[in-house]
């Protein structure tokens, strides 16, 4: 049975998130979706409200677990008996960025990542910019899963 841990702030999840996991969980045994609980960052929903969000959002996929973590990667991999990290690109500097990360994680501990493209439809949505464009009023509908889009309107109304 191999296991895949998709780490990510995801605040909030973004059906560019969605997309990844999904398929993700086409792919792997089973999939650990990890929140990352960062002190130094003041995030709009808490992890256990981001969790909730997910489960929402992918209740209809059965082989879905998730965790919250703090620290690193390496370790909570180590921690959980992870197979192997999965990460989800949008861009070129994405991959760049993940590469190097991928390639600290392996000379750490032997950490293997495997890469998922984001469908070129969502390549474009981040979660800072789905905040900004709810934050300024705008609509996220078709950015984000219903669960999602209406958890920003409560939050920011």
């Amino acid at each position: 049975m191999t296991t895949a841990l998709c780490p990510g702030s995801y605040d909030p999840p973004t059906n560019g998130h969605i997309d990844v996991i999904r398929r993700a969980a086409a792919i792997f045994d089973r999939v650990l979706v990890s929140v990352v609980e960062n002190p130094s960052k003041s995030p709009l929903f808490t992890t256990t409200e981001r969790i909730e969000l997910f489960r929402a959002s992918l209740a209809d996929v059965s082989n879905v677990e998730y965790t919250v973590f703090s620290g690193l990667l390496v370790d909570h991999v180590a921690d959980q008996g992870i197979d192997v990290v999965v990460k989800g690109l949008r861009t070129s500097s994405d991959f760049d960025y993940e590469l190097q990360m991928a390639q600290m994680n392996a000379s750490l501990r032997g950490m293997e990542t495997v890469f998922i493209p984001t469908s070129p439809v969502w390549s474009f949505v981040s979660s800072t910019l789905v905040r900004e464009v709810a934050r300024l009023g705008g609509s996220v509908e078709e950015l984000v899963p219903a669960p999602v889009a209406a958890a920003l309107k409560e939050k920011l109304s």
